[in-house]
């Protein structure tokens, strides 16, 4: 059987009885999905030909972009991960696999991860320093490239890491500083997702950047056409480009714009706090290439510190942020800069707990290969979308006994709310006023589910967590929490599958996209949520959910309006439709799937960067 044809410029299948247009090239014939593709293969053909048949997605020379990210969530039990940065990046990564985008990975090893949770009784965390072996893991690659760092020689070395996909997997590279011919403390610059100090996190972001890029080389990646910066943890990367096209040319002027035409970088955070700054002389101390200062100064920000989101700006030719309203937010922090808005997804089949996947596979078949087609959700009937939701139900409450020893009830009204514990997503606000939330639960049994981790150097974020436990305690039986420790992959499927409603809460306009409602809604879950990030686009008032404040642009309320509404909608109208109106619930939940999960997938995100950044 023939091998189905696909779209030479965006990868997807393409039934040739269907295509738009075609095109003849050196006596092949190519089909296009859209007179868009066809228009971007004749301005560029030689961009777009296709690697030879005998290159499978593992063979080096495959791959046309590289995608780096200080974070990789691989696998559950791979801790390259601390949160949605790098969950995004797996996900991501999943698509880039099942659409046969030619791609790899390039990450840090991180060989002992980010940190494992303990919480004490008052809710007091304290991290525990992990450890895994990447060799039960991955494969160890030959070639070993040099950096200078700190005016010393560091080696570094990768495994290769195969995400696997619907098709073919897709290979991540995991960058590893622990070889006996380097310095003991240089050994363990790839040890610590987010350790350490100064020095630590600028060294790690070398290695990612300057070292990831010359492994690419040495690994036989050299037909690489785009680098994807993914945050500015990356920016090193676009640096060295930018280093070693001037060397190649050798001449006086340096070409930054060959190395824009190479770089694409996504920013997620409008909070000051998630830019990198490193200050000019630990930077020049680190960095101890032949830039110019002046230019090395003029790339980086002239802010008195090393900018790094500034430098991966100046050297990207596509920039953009993760949501409609994070664009709009980045602007205004970088003025000058052109940015695209490409809304984050999630990966769809990830996502999906088993009874959904199941009632999917019965009533949209096609799914999983294209999760736009989960719009047609709408043909599912209630009663089977309520008994999916029970199985998902029974298995979370599972779960979170096995893990807290506590034992929720299967029929109350159970509310999720897992994220980093931070100040800016407001992660007590739910339980801020104990009182009213009893009021509540004496109408309509209310139950409550926690979890989240806080920085090792957030102490405000750290405070959140006890007064969770604090409000806890209070309301007792009234209404139960359960606050479950050490966040992680296995049990943040089970939450976004397993609640009757998913709760977030920011403070506008600081959430730059937010994706656990989305994951959510993957599984019927609607969210009550603030209007920031996301949700701005997928909410629709009472159909895929409820949202909590005002829109953009609105005057700004204190934290206390938006308590209030969120409690009013609770009681008026939430819970009340909840236990009194199981059909209303229901379609709810069918239309969170339909407008939501059907766009807000990585299948769609991929698809937009393909046409919109790489091409």
């Amino acid at each position: 059987m023939d091998a189905p044809l696909k779209d030479p410029v965006c990868g997807m299948p393409v039934d040739a009885r269907l295509a738009v247009a075609t095109a003849h090239v050196n006596g092949q014939v190519f089909y296009f999905c859209s007179t868009l593709c066809q228009t971007r293969f004749n301005e560029r053909p030689h961009v777009y030909t296709r690697p030879e048949r005998a290159r499978g997605p593992l063979d080096p020379s495959h791959a046309r972009v590289a995608y780096f990210s200080m974070e990789i969530a691989c696998a559950p039990d791979i801790p390259t991960y601390a949160g949605g940065l790098g969950i995004l990046a797996g996900d991501m990564l999943r698509a880039f696999a099942d659409l046969q985008v030619p791609a790899v990975g390039v990450t840090l090893v991180h060989r002992k991860g980010y940190f494992r949770q303990l919480l004490g009784a008052n809710g007091e965390q304290q991290e525990v320093s992990g450890a895994w072996n990447p060799g039960g893991h991955a494969v160890r690659l030959d070639p070993t490239v040099r950096i200078q760092l700190f005016g010393r020689t560091v080696e570094i070395a990768a495994w290769r890491y195969e995400l696997p996909g619907r098709h073919s997997p897709v290979a991540v590279l995991l960058l590893d500083t622990d070889l006996p011919q380097n310095a003991e403390s240089d050994r363990h610059i790839t040890d610590e997702l987010y350790g350490g100090d100064a020095r630590y996190r600028i060294a790690q972001e070398m290695v990612l950047g300057v070292g990831g890029l010359r492994m690419l080389d040495a690994a036989g990646y050299t037909r690489v056409q785009k680098l994807h910066l993914n945050e500015g943890h990356a920016a090193f990367a676009a640096l060295e480009l930018l280093q070693s096209q001037h060397a190649n040319l050798d001449r006086g002027e340096w070409n930054f714009e060959a190395a824009r035409g190479r770089c694409v970088f996504t920013t997620h955070t409008p909070v000051p706090a998630g830019h990198d700054y490193f200050d000019w002389p630990l930077a020049h101390e680190a960095w101890s290439h032949t830039i110019p200062e002046d230019v090395f100064q003029m790339l980086g920000g002239a802010s008195g510190a090393l900018n790094m989101t500034a430098l991966a700006l100046n050297l990207s030719g596509f920039v953009n942020g993760v949501a409609k309203q994070h664009r709009i937010v980045t602007e205004q922090m970088f003025p000058g800069y052109e940015v695209h808005g490409v809304t984050n997804g999630v990966h769809s089949e990830v996502w999906t707990c088993d009874a959904f996947k199941a009632l999917y596979d019965q009533w949209v078949p096609d799914w999983r290969g294209d999760p736009a087609t989960l719009r047609n959700a709408l043909v599912i009937p209630g009663h089977a979308i309520w008994a999916a939701h029970v199985a998902a139900k029974a298995r979370m409450l599972r779960i979170v006994a096995e893990r807290t020893g506590r034992e929720l009830r299967p029929d109350a009204f159970t509310l999720g709310f897992a994220r980093r514990a931070t100040t800016y997503k407001r992660f007590d606000m739910l339980v801020a006023d104990p009182v009213r939330l009893s009021s509540i639960a004496n109408q309509f049994p209310l139950q409550i589910v926690f979890s989240g981790k806080a920085h090792p150097h957030d102490g405000p974020g750290k405070a959140l967590i006890q007064r969770v436990f604090a409000a806890a305690r209070e309301l007792g039986d009234a209404v139960p929490i359960v606050y479950v420790p050490d966040y992680d992959i296995e049990l943040a499927r089970a939450l976004v599958s397993g609640v009757d409603l998913w709760v977030n809460t920011p403070q506008p306009p600081l959430e730059a996209s937010g994706t656990s409602g989305m994951k959510a809604a993957h599984n019927g879950i609607p969210s009550l949520s603030t209007l920031d990030g996301w949700w701005l686009e997928g909410h629709v008032e009472g159909v895929t959910g409820w949202s909590i404040g005002t829109r953009p642009g609105a005057l700004a309320r204190e934290s206390h309006a938006d308590t209030e509404e969120m409690y009013s909608k609770l009681e008026r109208t939430i819970a009340a439709m909840f236990y009194g109106d199981r059909e209303a619930w229901t379609d709810v939940m069918r239309h969170a799937v339909a407008l939501n999960a059907s766009f807000f997938n990585a299948h769609r995100m991929v698809q937009q960067y393909a046409l919109g950044a790489y091409l």
